[in-house]
C-alpha cells in the first residue's frame, strides 16, 4: 500500500462536504425540543441565528488553521500542534466513537425509519420483521438490516476509489439541497400555514433559568450545525487548500444558516408552537400540515434523500482522521495504509464501517445528541483556542477576515462555547460526566499507547 493521498477534491466537491455534513439528522428533530423548552418563536429562530454566527466564527478560525496546516485530520491536526499530542491524540479518539461511528449509526437507522413511512417493518423499533433479534443489547430488525446494509454500500463505494465516491457525494448533496429548496418553496407558496403562529406563545416545558435553558439549546443547535469543519479533515486531497478550504468552509455554513432559518419559519408557519413541543419528527408533521394528503409521504423521501448524503460525507471524512493518528503512531498501525490499487485509507474506512455497525445493532442514540454536542462543542473550542498559540509561530499566514477582527472572531466562538459547557454540564451532568469520561480514557489510553512505544524502543 502507498503512504499518501491523492489530491482528487475542487472547491466544489469541499464545499458539497460541508454541506451535506451539516444538514442531516439535527435541523428535522431538534425545532420540537426547542419550542418546549423556549416557548417563544423569536428565541427558536433566535437561537439558530446564534448558532450560526458561532457556527461561522469557528469556520473563520478553521480557515485560518487549515491555511497554516493543510493535513488531514481536522482538531486532531490543530489540537496536536497547539497543545501538545496527547490532545491531538484524545481529540481523534473521541472523532472515532462520538464524532462519526454514532452520528453515521444514528443516520443509518433515521433512514430507515423515515422510510417506514412506506414499508413499516422497516422502523428499528418494529418487531414484525424477517430476521428480529431482541436479545440482551442487541437489537436487529429489518431496519437495523437496512441501515447496516446502507453503512456497507457507503463503506465499499469510498474503498473502491475518492473520485467516484466524491461523485456521488455531490450529487447527493445537488439533489438534497433541490428537494429542500423545493419544499420550501411548496410550504410557501402554496402551503396551508399561518403567520399568525409567529406571535403566539407557549408555557415553556422547563422550570430552569432562561438564560441558561438558552445556553443548553444552543447545545442542540450546534449538533445540528455540526460538520462545518468537514473539509478540514480531507484537507491533504483538496488539490488547492491554501485558497479552496477557507472558501468551502465559510461558503458551506452561510448556505446552510439561510436553508436552516428557512425550515424553521416553515415549521412554524405550519404548526403553532404548543403543536411543535417535544415532537421528533418536526419537520414530517409540519409537512403534514403544509401539504396536507401527501405531504408526509413527500417529506419522508426527502428526509430520506438527506440522510444518505449525510452518511455518505461522514463515511468519507472520518476514516481520514484515524489515518492522520495512525501515520502519528496514535491509531491502529493498518489504519494508516493508503490501498495501492484505489487510494484509499481502506483499513480506517473498514474500522469506521465495524463501530459503526455495532451500534447500529445496539440500541439507541437519545442521549448521545447531549454527549455528541458536548464532545464536539468541547473539542472545537480547545482548537479555536490553539489559535492565540499558533498565531505566535513565525511565517503564520494571518487569513484577513480573521486578522481584521482579531480576537474578537476566536473569542465569540469561546465565550459561547464556555456557556453551552457549562450549562450541559448543570442541566445534564450525566451526559457531561460521560463525556468527560471519554476524554480521561483517551488520555490514559495515549500514555499507555507511549509508554509501550518506548518500552519496544528500548528491547
Amino acid at each position: 500500500m502507498q503512504s499518501s493521498l491523492k489530491r482528487e477534491l475542487t472547491t466544489f466537491s469541499a464545499t458539497a462536504l460541508v454541506v451535506a455534513n451539516m444538514i442531516g439528522t439535527g435541523i428535522f428533530t431538534t425545532t420540537g425540543f426547542l419550542a418546549a423548552d423556549l416557548g417563544r418563536s423569536s428565541l427558536v429562530l433566535g437561537v439558530w441565528i446564534v448558532g450560526g454566527i458561532v457556527a461561522l466564527a469557528g469556520c473563520l478560525v478553521y480557515g485560518e488553521l487549515s491555511v497554516n496546516l493543510p493535513r488531514s485530520g481536522g482538531e486532531y491536526v490543530y489540537l496536536r500542534e497547539a497543545w501538545g499530542p496527547v490532545w491531538g491524540f484524545v481529540s481523534g479518539w473521541v472523532s472515532f466513537f462520538a464524532g462519526f461511528s454514532a452520528p453515521i449509526a444514528a443516520g443509518g437507522l433515521a433512514f430507515a425509519a423515515y422510510l417506514s413511512y412506506f414499508f413499516p417493518s422497516l422502523s428499528p423499533s418494529s418487531s414484525d420483521s424477517f430476521l428480529h433479534s431482541g436479545i440482551g443489547w442487541i437489537h436487529l430488525g429489518n431496519g437495523q438490516l437496512l441501515a447496516v446494509g446502507i453503512i456497507v454500500v457507503f463503506a465499499v463505494v469510498n474503498i473502491l476509489g475518492l473520485r467516484f465516491a466524491a461523485s456521488l457525494q455531490n450529487t447527493l448533496t445537488l439533489l438534497k439541497i433541490g428537494v429542500l429548496s423545493a419544499f420550501l418553496a411548496l410550504a410557501f407558496i402554496i402551503g396551508h400555514g399561518n403567520w399568525h403562529h409567529f406571535v403566539l406563545s407557549s408555557p415553556r416545558a422547563s422550570s430552569h433559568n432562561l438564560a441558561l435553558q438558552f445556553a443548553v439549546s444552543l447545545t442542540f443547535v450546534m449538533f445540528a450545525y455540526s460538520g462545518w469543519n468537514a473539509a478540514t479533515y480531507v484537507a491533504e486531497e483538496i488539490r488547492t487548500p491554501e485558497r479552496s478550504l477557507p472558501l468551502a468552509l465559510v461558503g458551506g455554513t452561510l448556505l446552510v444558516i439561510v436553508f436552516y432559518l428557512a425550515c424553521n419559519v416553515a415549521f412554524i408557519y405550519a404548526l403553532p408552537l404548543e403543536k411543535l413541543k417535544g415532537v421528533l419528527p418536526v419537520g414530517s408533521e409540519a409537512a403534514k400540515a403544509l401539504l396536507t394528503g401527501r405531504g408526509g409521504a413527500i417529506f419522508s423521501g426527502m428526509m430520506a434523500a438527506a440522510l444518505l448524503s449525510c452518511i455518505s460525507a461522514m463515511v468519507i471524512v472520518g476514516p481520514r482522521v484515524y489515518y492522520a493518528m495512525a501515520r502519528d503512531g496514535c491509531f491502529f498501525p493498518s489504519a494508516g495504509r493508503v490501498h495501492t490499487k484505489f487510494q484509499t485509507p481502506a483499513v480506517a474506512i473498514l474500522f469506521q464501517g465495524l463501530a459503526t455497525v455495532v451500534m447500529i445493532i445496539t440500541g439507541s442514540f437519545e442521549a448521545l445528541i447531549y454527549y455528541i454536542g458536548f464532545m464536539l462543542v468541547l473539542f472545537a473550542a480547545l482548537a479555536t483556542a490553539g489559535i492565540f498559540r499558533l498565531r505566535k509561530r513565525p511565517n503564520w499566514q494571518k487569513l484577513p477576515a480573521v486578522d481584521r477582527l482579531f480576537p474578537l472572531v476566536p473569542g465569540v466562538f469561546l465565550v459561547a462555547s464556555c456557556g453551552m459547557l457549562i450549562s450541559t454540564v448543570r442541566l445534564r451532568p450525566m451526559e457531561s460526566f460521560f463525556g468527560l469520561l471519554t476524554v480521561c480514557f483517551g488520555a490514559g489510553l495515549y500514555w499507555w499507547t507511549s509508554l509501550r512505544n518506548q518500552n519496544r524502543r528500548r528491547v
